[in-house]
């Protein structure tokens, strides 16, 4: 290069800056960019766009959601920090062997909080309370201090002409083992799981709704004892959170009253003026408010609008031909709400196409959904979720699994065929399958409406009024929807033109307007006056009761499956009209081309609904009946029923069940359903009740209704002696025992054999709030003196009969009943 260039090279470099210049020096310019540090605040915080880059996906709702590549941001607006949002979780889809997916699992209050550098999730308690007008306030606060779920580090902010937001990576959050939103505990214990296997494990979606954020991940669990699919040793479910963003008022609540069913929510309110701490119970409703221009309409008695109506959409996956029945089942509620004031509170949409509405979900909390999932599981449910502050309902999906429909048929088949010609076959009409969806959907309504089981509703109708075409096309087969009060399987065929099911009856206007009619300007503390002068109102007529759900049933007049006021009778005309079922069940459910499958499922129908009866009966013998009242309310609470019901109980069993019921047994459908089985089904219908009977608990109630009731009472040996002296009563008459009561009375030995050696089994305590049991001491109470003189007197029986009986087999079993006797009262000999 000469000088004369090399000195017009020097010139040009000089006329621009340094950093023009490097592009003669590639090298230098790569090193001097890589050391240049990224765009961060004086605390170290990136830039938005470093984190949230222009190829993030991005959802804008009640936080906007931000995935960049396999990570997730929630960027969370200062205006939303320290508001309560409510977290539900749930399984969405699980893995076989562990139930059905939708189940509710947890639900938690949490709270958003910035500390510094670091966003805070916390747990928030409403379990306790004060107000914070009250010097205990301080104190309350200070005993419930709120653990803190997650740490997040702040990524980025992020200000905007509206907002000022936070940003922070919740990957981990939903990818990791956070207890709290994952698989419960105790189904860790139940399957032995060991840990979370992070790569087995996944966030599959979160989208974000105005007032909701739905998140569902996969966790793939590490499992000692799988309940399916054991050679993976493992287990993997789909979970499901919602978090939902509560009112930032609370709703007025209504506190609850155990004498009108309601679901309900409690808290300890240390703030009461009372010398110890007290839990308040107050409902789960839908936020129903009168509109300010209507106070004046409604003050008058006229029938007003609500500010916001309750709506449920039909899910698009419905079959068309079930929604107008779905929407009716929904509707028909309108009439219990017009008790409390308001019309048109509740109605039903269809939900909009995807062209209508290319952004409506079902997910979308501001909607409540009859979800309609194709499942083979027979069943619906209708779950709601409500304000845990206040009881306000947010909102509902109704679950409609598409085999209810079979469950429905089976039903509506065993327990009106007799009388009802639509029902005589497994394939209905559409108009007739159409009704049935109604009831059930109008049912599962009333559950997201706040109201539990009512199973002591359908005691509140005589049995012979249920006959009556007049009484029932007026009242329907119970007071209450609620009940379990099917269909009316107590009609009889030439009772005429029955109605057949429930509709929503007398307690659930009552309920309804108990619970939604507003009472303005007055606390909530203040509305029990008011509450209690509309339940003593109705105190003494039975139609108003309300009888809660057991799982031990204690009390026979609030039992699942049953109608009318007297067991016995209801299930006397119940059995002959399965006797008219039985001859024609082969015609009845024949369909040329098919096998018998059907006919089998239609058999065991039978057997399930004949057991049903012997529950209802059985229950009647120790029963006791509970009236929930008040102080200011005359007569008790707890009722032995009488001895002459009991006694009645036990000679319906008797005859109905420990007789061999011969018409249940019919080779014309043995033939064709199964090579055999027909013995060993009537042993184990006729031990089920058997057992039953001899339980603890009831002879525990026995033992104390005779001290409480003396010569009234039906006692333990009244019931031992007369179950006795049916189940053996060949052994007076010296008759032959045939092979049917061979196998009840050895079953009786073995039930005695139990009484004398176990004790009674506690209750576990994931059950203990709903299952009712009679603790007793078995070793130190009356029990087994008074079996092993009943043994005693068996012993006796059998000693004498032996040198009677003619007949060999007979024979035989006499002898080894009495050896059997024998080593109970005497294990050593």
């Amino acid at each position: 290069m000469n000088n004369r260039l090399l000195f017009r090279l020097v010139i040009v470099c000089l006329s621009f800056s340094i950093t023009s210049c490097a592009v003669f020096q590639p090298e230098k310019a790569k090193k001097t960019a890589a050391a240049k540090p990224d765009s961060k605040d004086k605390n170290g915080i990136k830039a938005f766009d470093k984190v949230i880059t222009k190829d993030a996906k991005s959802d804008a709702g009640l936080f906007t959601v931000h995935q960049v590549e396999d990570d997730y941001y929630f960027e969370i607006p200062d205006s939303l920090f320290n508001r309560e949002m409510l977290m539900v979780t749930r399984i969405a889809q699980t893995a076989t062997g562990i139930g059905f997916g939708g189940g509710k699992q947890d639900t938690q209050v949490l709270r958003w909080e910035k500390k510094n550098k670091n966003v805070l999730l916390r747990i928030v308690s409403h379990e306790i309370y004060a107000a914070d007008s009250l010097p205990i306030h301080e104190a309350v606060v200070n005993s419930n201090f709120e653990p803190i779920l997650y740490s997040f580090d702040i990524a980025a902010f992020h200000k905007d002409s509206v907002n000022n937001a936070t940003v922070i990576k919740v990957t981990d959050l939903f990818k990791k083992d956070v207890q709290a939103l994952g698989f419960p505990e105790q189904r860790r214990k139940q399957y032995k799981i060991t840990r979370l296997d992070d790569s087995r494990s996944y966030i599959d979606t979160i989208r974000s709704y105005p007032q909701n954020i739905e998140v569902r991940h996969v966790k793939t669990y590490n499992a000692g004892d799988p309940p399916s699919n054991a050679s993976t040793a493992s287990i993997s479910v789909k979970m499901s959170n919602s978090m939902i963003l509560l009112p930032k008022v609370p709703m007025k609540r209504r506190y609850a009253d155990e004498r009108v069913g309601w679901f309900s929510r409690g808290q300890t309110d240390y703030g009461l003026d009372a010398q110890k701490s007290e839990t308040v119970r107050y409902l789960d409703r839908w936020r129903l408010e009168v509109k300010e221009e209507d106070i004046e309409k409604f003050k008058r008695g006229e029938l007003v609008e609500p500010k916001k109506q309750i709506v449920y959409y039909i899910d698009r996956a419905t079959p068309k031909k079930w929604i107008p029945y779905i929407k009716q089942g929904v509707e028909d509620w309108q009439v219990a709400f017009e008790a409390a004031g308001f019309k048109n509170a509740i109605i039903a949409k269809d939900a909009p196409t995807v062209e209508e509405d290319p952004d409506w979900s079902p997910e979308d909390v501001r909607y409540s959904v009859v979800r309609y999932l194709a499942s083979p599981i027979p069943n619906a449910n209708g779950p709601h979720v409500s304000d845990p502050r206040s009881g306000e309902i947010l909102e509902s999906d109704i679950n409609w699994y598409h085999n209810v429909m079979t469950l429905l048929r089976n039903w509506f088949f065993v327990q009106t065929a007799a009388i009802n010609e639509d029902a005589r076959g497994v394939e209905f009409k559409d108009e007739i399958m159409g009704r049935l969806i109604r009831f059930v959907s109008a049912h599962e309504v009333g559950h997201t409406l706040g109201l539990p089981h009512n199973m002591g509703s359908s005691v509140a109708y005589p049995v012979e009024s249920l006959r009556d075409p007049e009484f029932t096309k007026k009242y329907g087969t119970a007071p209450s929807i609620m009940d379990y009060a099917r269909f009316n399987y107590i009609a009889q065929p030439e009772d005429g033109d029955v109605a057949l099911m429930p509709n929503i009856g007398p307690y659930d206007k009552y309920s309804i307007e108990w619970g939604y009619r507003p009472i303005l300007d007055t606390s909530a503390e203040n509305e029990k006056k008011t509450l209690d002068s509309w339940i003593l109102k109705h105190a003494d007529d039975p139609v108003y009761r309300f009888g809660a759900q057991q799982g031990n049933v204690i009390d026979p007049t609030s039992q699942t499956e049953d109608l009318g006021d007297d067991a016995m009778l209801a299930s006397h005309y119940g059995i002959k009209n399965l006797k008219r079922i039985i001859p024609n069940l082969i015609e009845w459910t024949a369909e040329e081309g098919k096998d018998y499958e059907d006919l089998e499922t239609m058999y065991e129908q039978v057997l399930g609904q004949y057991n049903r009866y012997m529950g209802h009966v059985a229950a009647n013998i120790g029963g006791v009946v509970k009236i929930t009242k008040t102080y200011d309310q005359d007569g008790a609470v707890f009722t032995h029923v009488p001895s002459e019901k009991q006694e009645r109980a036990m000679k319906f069993l008797q005859e109905e069940l420990f007789e061999t019921p011969e018409w249940l047994i019919d080779q014309k459908i043995f033939n064709k359903i199964e090579f055999d089985g027909n013995v060993e089904r009537v042993r184990g219908l006729q031990e089920r009740t058997l057992n039953n009977l001899l339980d603890f608990g009831r002879m525990a109630r026995l033992i104390e209704n005779e001290e409480i009731n003396d010569k009234e009472a039906y006692s333990l040996l009244d019931m031992m002696q007369d179950l006795r002296s049916g189940v053996w009563s060949e052994l007076r008459r010296g008759k032959a025992i045939d092979t049917y009561r061979r196998n009840l009375q050895r079953a009786y030995i073995d039930r005695m054999n139990y009484l004398m050696t176990e004790e009674q089994k506690s209750v576990p305590a994931r059950y203990r709030n709903w299952i009712n049991q009679s603790d007793v001491e078995v070793a130190q109470s009356d029990i087994r003196p008074v079996v092993r003189g009943e043994l005693m007197k068996l012993q006796r029986e059998l000693k004498n009969s032996l040198g009677r009986s003619r007949d060999t087999m007979t024979r035989y079993h006499l002898q080894d009943a009495l050896e059997r006797v024998n080593l109970i009262l005497d294990p050593n000999s």
